[in-house]
C-alpha cells in the first residue's frame, strides 16, 4: 500500500510539474524570427573557426506566412509604410561602412521599412531601433530611401524570405513574398 501511495504521489508531482511547465512557455509564434548574414555562410564558418571573411551585414526579421491570404494590395496596403515583416520591425546591422544607392551608411544597427506599390517598392533605412510594427514610424529619422523595381517570382513564396546574394561590388539583400521580389543593393 505504501508503494502504491508513493507511486501516486510521484505521478502527481510529475503531472503537476509538466502542467506548470506548459503554462509558463509561450506557444510557437506564427511568424517566427529569422536571421540572414552576409557573407551567407558566416554562421557555419564562425562555428568551424574558418571565418576568414569578416561579417558585413545581418538582417533580423519575422517571417509571416501567406496562408492563402492576398499579401500585396490586401494584407500589406499599397502606399502604406510596412514594417517589412511581422511583429517587431525588421532590423539591419552593418558591421562596416557601406553604400546603399550611392549613399554612405556607417556601421550600426537600423530599422527597415517598405512602402509597397505594384511596380516599385521604397525601401527605408531608419535610425530608430527596437520598435514594434510601424505604428511609431517617424520619417524624420530616415537615414535613406531607395526606390527599387519589383520582379515577379517563378514560384509562390509562402513565407516572407530575405537572403543576401554576393555581387561583383558587394551584395544584394533579396526580399521575396507571395509572387514579388525586390533587391536592396549594398556596395562596400
Amino acid at each position: 500500500m505504501k508503494k502504491l501511495i508513493g507511486l501516486i504521489a510521484i505521478f502527481q508531482f510529475v503531472f503537476i510539474s509538466l502542467m506548470a511547465q506548459q503554462s509558463t512557455w509561450p506557444p510557437i509564434d506564427k511568424s517566427p524570427m529569422d536571421m540572414a548574414y552576409f557573407p551567407v555562410s558566416y554562421p557555419v564558418l564562425k562555428i568551424q573557426d574558418k571565418a576568414t571573411d569578416p561579417i558585413i551585414a545581418r538582417v533580423i526579421y519575422s517571417r509571416p506566412q501567406r496562408s492563402g491570404r492576398t499579401i500585396f494590395g490586401g494584407l500589406v496596403k499599397s502606399g502604406d509604410v510596412w514594417r517589412l515583416g511581422a511583429n517587431e520591425a525588421t532590423e539591419i546591422e552593418f558591421y562596416k561602412t557601406v553604400h546603399v544607392d550611392g549613399k554612405k551608411v556607417r556601421s550600426g544597427r537600423y530599422t527597415m521599412y517598405a512602402i509597397v506599390n505594384d511596380n516599385t517598392w521604397i525601401l527605408i533605412i531608419n535610425k530608430e531601433t527596437d520598435t514594434w510594427g510601424s505604428f511609431k514610424y517617424d520619417s524624420k529619422k530616415d537615414l535613406l530611401r531607395v526606390e527599387v523595381p519589383v520582379a515577379k517570382t517563378d514560384a509562390l513564396v509562402e513565407n516572407l524570405s530575405m537572403v543576401f546574394e554576393k555581387t561583383s561590388t558587394g551584395c544584394n539583400l533579396n526580399i521575396a513574398w507571395e509572387n514579388s521580389k525586390v533587391s536592396l543593393p549594398v556596395t562596400f
